[in-house]
């Protein structure tokens, strides 16, 4: 009992202790922890904004549909430049451009 006649006063207090132990419980310890709720929250923000980029390709798509459905040059066009489809007696070629590596 000799160490507790050198503690401050505000040491002994036991409500300051079960509070500073609760704290330290919650903050550090506990399954919701500072450091769980910060990834979490940091995982949340990439959820968001991925959300955010496939909804923007989704509005894309939409106004690529609705241009498709309402002109039909523009539906014979992207069936011939995207799925690479023809008319009976034509032929495709496809060329592709690949850096020349073999000029160096």
């Amino acid at each position: 009992m000799k160490l507790l006649t050198h503690l401050p006063d505000w040491l002994k207090n036991k409500y300051l202790l079960a509070t500073f132990v609760f704290m330290v419980l919650i903050l550090f310890l506990g399954r919701n922890d500072l450091f769980t709720q910060l990834s979490r929250q940091k995982e949340l923000q990439q959820l968001n904004q991925s959300k955010e980029h496939y909804n923007q390709l989704i509005e894309l798509e939409r106004k690529e549909l609705e241009g498709l459905e309402k002109n039909p040059a523009s539906l014979e066009k992207t069936a011939r430049e995207k799925y690479y489809m023809k008319k009976d007696g034509e032929e495709i070629f496809i060329v592709s451009e690949k850096p020349d590596s073999a000029k160096n």
